[in-house]
């Protein structure tokens, strides 16, 4: 009886139906005998991707490259305990972000994403260092950060890292090498590091410690390079114009209300000039460079964005500042960029201070994060941006009004001497 029905069953399928069916039973025998799970979540073998491009080429992607490698690694590497299908999963999502061949686009796995996120928050385990990338797509210091493991190294901005423990860094992503040098306070990481001055790599081990970054800070300053300790018979051979110094490393998180606090505690020292520092200042969020550029512009352009097609965004002054009628000079140099060069950057075109120092990096593109599923997050290059006279500094850095070199002396801040000497005029 069992059997008659099963017979008519059989008949009533089509021979496609039967053919399914077969396939589905070989493919399900076959992976049973294999040394792993394969499972091919929402898998297509193919599909079309139109280019956002204005000529809307369509272009077929065929993935059974893709699952044919993977398939071949997996059953064929030495090694199985190296096969960790979620770190080639994430390797896979980067190498593809990586393709683009620009070093700020990246996919960040979770680790690279929380890292990231304590450095914007401004506490983190490591040496001290913020990383970028040169013309040449090598891996740079763009600054020490002051007080820090890596400064007391003697790391210095401009520094190429070659090698992070025995890592090449030709071969990773700016959230790689920043997530190998960090690491639990107490730890060591050996650098391989070469410096724009010297003729071979030198190696560093740098003991990582608890990195907490203020991003603002101030203090009094006395014009003509007397100091508010001077004899009072010094004083009396110099202008004695006070000077709000003010220093500023990044812009993160918290930079907004830093810089609030910094101002009201330089307004009560009653200056007659300024000082802003952003020298080794490797940037951060625009909107704090507009927030801080607001203090000393009553209105106009700050800086423009402008997309993959062209179009351009005015930031404008978006509130009134307390520092508009005081004189400014702003200190650059290798280490200032991205919004640090933004902020210099508007000061300049708008003829509101001097900028004094050296060339600066020279990073003119932003950057969006976007939060991703399981922790991952990516940054994508969306747009660049210009100064108010529509300059695009990329690769090319901010040029001061005053050069100066600071390195002729180590114990002597030449630069922050000439700032003094020219709001002492």
């Amino acid at each position: 009886m069992l059997m008659e029905k099963i017979r008519k069953f059989i008949a009533q399928l089509n021979g496609w139906t039967v053919l399914i069916v077969i396939l589905t039973f070989i493919l399900g025998w076959q992976l049973g005998h294999r040394d792993y799970n394969l499972s091919f979540k929402n898998y297509k073998p193919d599909f079309k991707i139109t280019n956002q491009a204005p000529s809307n080429q369509e272009v077929t992607i065929d993935f059974k490259l893709f699952w044919d490698t993977w398939d071949l690694v997996s059953r064929k590497y030495i090694d199985k305990s190296a096969i960790d299908p979620q770190k080639m999963y994430y390797g896979a999502i980067q190498g593809m972000v990586a393709a683009i061949g620009d070093p700020y686009t990246t996919f960040l796995p979770p680790q690279a994403q929380k890292t990231t996120k304590e450095q914007l928050q401004g506490s983190f385990d490591g040496v001290g260092m913020q990383l970028g990338y040169n013309k040449d797509k090598r891996l740079v210091v763009i600054a020490p950060l002051k007080d820090t493991p890596a400064e007391a190294a003697g790391v210095k901005a401009g520094d190429l890292i070659l090698k992070i423990g025995d890592r090449d860094t030709a071969t990773l992503s700016l959230p790689e090498a920043v997530s190998l040098i960090r690491g639990p306070k107490g730890t060591q990481v050996k650098l391989n590091v070469f410096s724009e001055n010297e003729t071979k790599p030198k190696d560093l081990s740098i003991t990582r410690d608890t990195i907490v970054v203020k991003t603002v800070a101030v203090e009094e300053k006395v014009a003509g390079g007397v100091t508010p300790e001077s004899p009072a018979d010094e004083k009396t051979t110099k202008s004695g114009k006070k000077v709000a110094y003010m220093r500023i490393s990044g812009f993160g998180e918290k930079t907004k209300d830093e810089w609030d606090a910094a101002v009201s505690e330089a307004l009560s020292i009653g200056p007659q000039g300024v000082i802003v520092d952003v020298r080794n200042n490797p940037g951060g969020f625009l909107d704090g460079a507009v927030y801080i550029a607001s203090e000393f512009l009553d209105s106009g352009t700050i800086v423009i964005q402008e997309d993959y097609q062209g179009n351009k965004q005015v930031q404008t002054v978006i509130r009134a500042g307390k520092l508009l009628k005081l004189p400014v000079v702003v200190l650059i140099n290798k280490g200032s960029a991205s919004a640090s060069e933004i902020l210099a950057g508007a000061i300049q075109d708008r003829k509101r201070g001097t900028l004094i120092g050296e060339q600066s990096f020279g990073k003119g593109t932003i950057q969006s994060a976007e939060d991703l599923p399981q922790g991952t997050g990516i940054h994508i290059t969306t747009a660049k941006w210009l100064t108010p006279n529509e300059r695009w500094i990329h690769s090319i850095g901010l040029t001061p009004d005053v050069k100066i070199e600071n390195d002729a002396d180590p114990k002597l801040d030449e630069q922050l001497e000439k700032a003094l000497e020219v709001l002492d005029k």
